[in-house]
């Protein structure tokens, strides 16, 4: 890894631990170069901090993934121990093709690390699940590009109530070293082509274009991670988003209620539980208990891989029954209902009963409309006039007025005697 990269790279990992990072490097940089074996003889003993590969205990590979995560072993690694991406990813390809393992624990105790790698060792954790029982343990820390490699296992577990989970997000950071070159005389001109090539120099002060690229990266890169998440954990990325990846570090059981991991155990007894499993021969749904011993995750590729005969016989069984939904929905087609009934047999859920019911809802909906235009459409009734009443033999005086004043409005110029006589003549 070069010094530069180190310095300005996106990060997975707890600021504080960046922080400590760059303070190795930025002394290397002035070259002030670390004495390895010096600090050795100060401390009596050899750092000792030579990747380790995975060990075996009955049956179970455990692979741990401990320190700063980078790609490559590098100048860090050798101060302060860490996890080689690439030898990491080589040892658990081993475990796989290792007939002696017949199920990988990861055992992360990781602050985070470099961004360049991480992605393609969970990658790499993601597709062994398809071969063998993969489940991580964590112990102490599980940060960032920690938990991005981890959260790629079946199932993930922390150690007790004490570990620390979370830490999701990316970090960049831009160092300015002009300052530190003109005390000592020196300044850099750097000559290049391309508008973003050095849009982000560590040899002048940070402008916003500078600024804008390092954040369009960082923003890229987070979308990357929160995917990841969403993907090995199987949930949605706005779940991610809501409930995960703010940043935030969660203690135990505030991991578990967050949904980062699925419950406390021991190593062994998760040894235990993979070696109880593999006896018996069929994989159960992997669940936590009061003593933290865990069932494992059940895979399709392993019950395709343990009983063949089986998956064919719930295949076919899947079919007939899914023939039968979809001819008794086509049953329920009243004419002009085609397009709706066609939605129905193929949405692979909607029963019998569920079709006749929105058949006979949109029937009625399309018959009201039909009734509907043509009320609309239809001619207006004629008003009928009604005439004036006629004066019967029974009627009285005053009813007789009544009647005599309403011909007389109706008809102009009439006079009282010819009114009555009209009206008379009517009504006979």
């Amino acid at each position: 890894m070069k010094l530069l990269d180190v310095l300005t790279s996106p990060w997975a990992i707890e600021p504080a631990k960046l922080l400590e990072i760059q303070a190795i490097y930025a002394t290397h940089l002035r070259g002030e170069k670390i004495d390895i074996a010096g600090v050795e003889q100060r401390i009596g003993r050899p750092l000792a901090n030579e990747p380790k590969g995975y060990t075996i205990q009955d049956g179970v590979a455990v692979l741990p993934i401990e320190g700063v995560i980078a790609k490559r072993a590098n100048l860090l690694m050798q101060v302060s121990g860490g996890t080689s991406t690439e030898l990491a990813a080589r040892d658990l390809r081993a475990a796989l093709a290792d007939p002696q393992v017949h199920s990988i624990i990861l055992a992360v105790d990781s602050p985070g690390g470099t961004v360049d790698g991480t992605q393609a060792l969970a990658d790499v954790v993601l597709a062994a699940r398809n071969s063998k029982p993969i489940v991580t343990l964590a112990s102490g820390t599980m940060a960032s590009a920690a938990y991005w490699i981890g959260s790629a296992a079946q199932q993930v577990f922390i150690a007790d109530g004490t570990t620390t989970v979370g830490s999701i997000g990316v970090v960049a950071t831009h160092v300015d070293v002009s300052g530190a070159e003109a005390q000592r005389g020196i300044k850099t001109t750097e000559v290049f082509a391309g508008k973003f090539k050095r849009a982000a120099s560590q040899y002048a002060p940070l402008t916003e274009t500078g600024r804008a690229t390092i954040q369009d990266q960082v923003d890229y890169t987070y979308s990357l991670f929160v995917k990841a998440i969403a993907t090995q954990r199987g949930v949605s990325e706005q779940q991610v988003l809501k409930d995960m990846a703010d940043g935030r570090v969660f203690i135990g059981e505030q991991a578990v209620q967050a949904g980062l991991v699925d419950g406390v155990s021991t190593l062994d007894a998760l040894i235990a539980q993979l070696n109880d499993q593999r006896s018996a021969g069929a994989a159960r749904p992997m669940k936590p208990t009061s003593q933290g011993a865990t069932d494992m995750p059940l895979t399709r590729a392993q019950i395709e891989q343990d009983s063949p005969d089986i998956v064919a016989n719930l295949l076919a069984e899947g079919a007939a029954a899914e023939r039968e939904r979809i001819q008794a929905v086509e049953a329920q087609l009243i004419p002009g209902h085609e397009a709706l009934i066609g939605k129905l047999k193929f949405d692979g859920k909607s029963t019998p009963g569920d079709a006749a019911m929105a058949v006979n809802a949109a029937e009625r909906g399309l018959r009201s409309a039909n009734a509907a235009a043509l009320a609309s459409e239809a001619p207006q009734p004629v008003p009928v006039a009604v005439a004036d009443p006629l004066p019967q033999a029974s009627d009285s005086k005053t009813q007789i007025d009544a009647k005599a004043k309403s011909y007389m409005a109706a008809h102009p110029g009439t006079d009282y005697v010819t009114a009555v006589k009209a009206i008379q003549h009517q009504g006979a």
